[in-house]
């Protein structure tokens, strides 16, 4: 199945949470008709409700491509955080070092932040890349 190494990363990534924070898959943007998901959805509730959608990325293909797609879902789905979640290989770290610039304006979270706030349970600080 092509979904395949997509569920596999965020399995690894969900393997990571505290058990006390909520997690769904494939959640839809929340615009009758509009057929975009986010991968994944994580909800706290301490010390108030939080959420924090999940994007995956198995494969950086086209960097301009990825940023418009997080840009819009993020313009239609605002609110809570975005962890873009890619897998951990040397073509998305070079991809990722070329997309910096772009990627830091919707990403300015550091995954030794982001991380350990999850894993406590906690909100995280902000939106963030996490290779996995």
């Amino acid at each position: 199945m092509r979904d395949t190494p997509s569920q596999r990363l965020l399995e690894r990534f969900r393997s990571q949470l505290h058990p006390s924070l909520s997690w769904r898959t494939e959640v839809p943007l929340p615009i009758e008709g509009d057929l975009r998901a986010w991968d994944a959805e994580i909800r706290g509730r301490a010390p108030r409700p939080w959420r924090c959608r999940i994007e995956a990325e198995t494969r950086i293909t086209d960097g301009q491509a990825l940023e418009r797609k997080l840009a819009l879902k993020l313009r239609d789905d605002p609110g809570g955080h975005l962890v873009l979640l890619i897998a951990d290989t040397r073509a998305n770290r070079a991809a990722t070092a070329m997309l910096r610039r772009g990627l830091n304006e919707l990403f300015p979270g550091r995954p030794r932040e982001l991380l350990p706030a999850l894993r406590d349970g906690r909100e995280p600080p902000g939106n963030g890349i996490v290779l996995m």
